[in-house]
């Protein structure tokens, strides 16, 4: 490549078809095993939809929470559980604005996904409590050999 050429372009490390799919599966197994019916929402880097799971039972709003939960998970690298504490320290024109942005989601149930540093997907999960959520989510990062990562204590 000349010197005089421009890269206009970046690489974009993503989850696979077969992870996204691994990670759903996994999560909606262990939604099995407790007994809670859900939706299980996994998305790329870019917040496209990878894999979805729909649970017998599982409540209609929900596929569009479970979504919205891992579109809002991968767009910020951060847990939805987090915001509350995240927007405490906030004007009261964000900590009102951004709750309600279209798809954002401020409660528990989606975590972004991390390998090597890289934000390459989030899940999201939509229909037991915000805690079985979370933690039918981190199943399926587990799924996958990785964790969720835990909130900064700076």
């Amino acid at each position: 490549m000349p010197a005089s050429a421009c890269l206009h372009s970046t690489t974009q490390r993503c989850i696979t078809w077969q992870a996204a799919h691994a990670a759903a599966g996994a999560a909606a197994a262990q939604a099995a095993a407790i007994g809670v019916s859900v939706n299980v929402a996994l998305v790329d880097a870019a917040g496209g939809l990878a894999a979805f799971v729909r649970m017998p039972g599982a409540a209609l709003h929900s596929v569009d929470i479970a979504i919205d939960k891992a579109y809002t998970a991968v767009s910020f690298g951060l847990a939805t559980s987090q915001w509350h504490a995240v927007l405490a320290g906030h004007s009261p024109a964000v900590r009102e604005g951004l709750v309600l942005r279209p798809r954002f989601v401020a409660f528990g149930g989606g975590l972004p996904i991390i390998e090597g540093g890289a934000r390459i997907g989030a899940i999201g999960v939509s229909g037991g409590s915000e805690a079985q959520d979370e933690a039918i989510a981190r199943a399926g990062l587990h799924a996958l050999g990785l964790e969720a990562l835990e909130p900064s204590t700076e």
